[in-house]
């Protein structure tokens, strides 16, 4: 190889060299505007829900809610029945579910073992995986008044037993629905405690769950609170758009009425020594009309603040995102005149109630009462 012949080929060396640098900085620059991208555009609300509620004689079916929910980028939804349409529909979705064991099914499967496993085989393993189940909730809001409380825990106990026949109890968590009636004291949060006749249900239940690595699920209404005692409680409060500290418990400060009433949950979980219990909010909504302080506006305003609050957290659980379900899909009209018609986010024929998004990053400008901004 001559001299000339070296030259050509240190120069063609040098020249793919540089080629190569080209593509691999531009690939580099591609990248990080690719990631800027993704960073700059909001995000779904992972840790955000729907609840599926049926009681209205004139709601879509349940393939057409399914579509509903995915063209709206809401990826879990809570499920009151194992109703088998609905079911189907969600088969390949990728929504994840809450679904409820009935009030009406508790004392069969918390007496007879079989049932729960013939339960568990119709409406879950028929099913799994093309439905991704989250939790099962055996009964809703029974707990202490109801004459079937007594069935939760035996009921619990038989689908866990079903759920680890059937190879599937690290992948679908059982608990129960409460409401925030189980607390004898909530004020301030660091004060909550499980009332008495709460505690004698709730003391085996929460070993349960602690024992099982689930979460407690609890239904979270400011709206209930606010409307009950609007001379204590401020809108703003209620709303998520005060705008600064409310109340101030020891080093904990509070801006929001939700953050409150889950915390005062999680002191008397802590209190009934299962702090390491979470909470799962449920069930969460504002009506928009039917009763006090019942307006498109306060409606749209609390939920879209919810959508953007609930990664952050609350005061006691700081920088550990909140797991919520709004309530509800649908405005229906079977249920209680008023308010209980009313905490749809859309109607029965699709169309929204009123504008929201379900990306946590979204920024929105709320007329009316309240400043959709402040959020925390």
């Amino acid at each position: 190889m001559n001299k000339q012949q070296c030259v050509s080929l240190t120069e063609i060396i040098h020249i793919s060299s540089s080629a190569m640098a080209t593509r691999k900085a531009f690939f580099v620059i591609l990248i990080a505007l690719l990631i800027s991208i993704l960073v700059a555009v909001p995000t779904r609300a992972q840790s955000i829900g729907v609840c599926y509620g049926m009681l209205g004689n004139n709601l879509p079916q349940p393939t057409a809610v399914v579509n509903l929910y995915r063209s709206n980028g809401i990826g879990r939804m809570r499920l009151y029945d194992p109703n088998q349409t609905a079911l189907r529909a969600l088969r390949n979705s990728n929504i994840q579910l809450i679904m409820d064991v009935p009030r009406t099914e508790l004392q069969s499967l918390a007496s007879n073992p079989s049932a729960a496993a013939n339960w568990v085989q119709a409406n879950v393993v028929a099913f799994w995986p093309s439905v991704s189940f989250r939790y099962i909730a055996v009964g809703n809001e029974l707990i202490p008044g109801d004459a079937a409380a007594q069935y939760v825990l035996p009921a619990m106990r038989n689908v866990q037993t079903a759920l680890s026949s059937a190879g599937l109890q690290n992948q679908i968590k059982v608990s129960t629905a409460v409401d925030t009636g189980v607390l004898g004291q909530s004020f301030p949060p660091s004060n909550g405690a499980f009332s008495a006749a709460a505690q004698a249900y709730l003391a085996p239940i929460l070993q349960f769950l602690r024992g099982n690595n689930a979460p407690l699920l609890v239904n979270v209404y400011p709206y209930f609170s606010y409307a009950d005692n609007p001379s204590q409680i401020s809108l703003a409060y209620a709303l998520f758009t005060a705008g600064g500290v409310v109340v101030q418990d020891g080093q904990f400060g509070y801006q929001n009425l939700f953050d409150a009433q889950v915390d005062a949950v999680y002191a008397a979980l802590e209190k009934a020594g299962a702090g390491s219990v979470v909470v799962v909010v449920s069930e969460s909504g504002w009506p928009s009309a039917g009763g006090f302080a019942a307006s498109v506006n306060n409606a749209r305003t609390y939920n879209q603040n919810l959508i953007r609050h609930v990664g952050r957290g609350t005061p006691r659980r700081a920088g550990r995102a909140i797991e919520a379900y709004l309530f509800a899909m649908f405005n229906e009209n079977q249920k209680s005149p008023g308010v209980e018609q009313n905490f749809g986010l859309f109607y029965p024929n699709g169309q929204p109630v009123y504008p929201i998004s379900f990306s946590q990053g979204a920024i929105d400008e709320v007329d009316g009462l309240a400043d959709v901004r402040s959020v925390y």
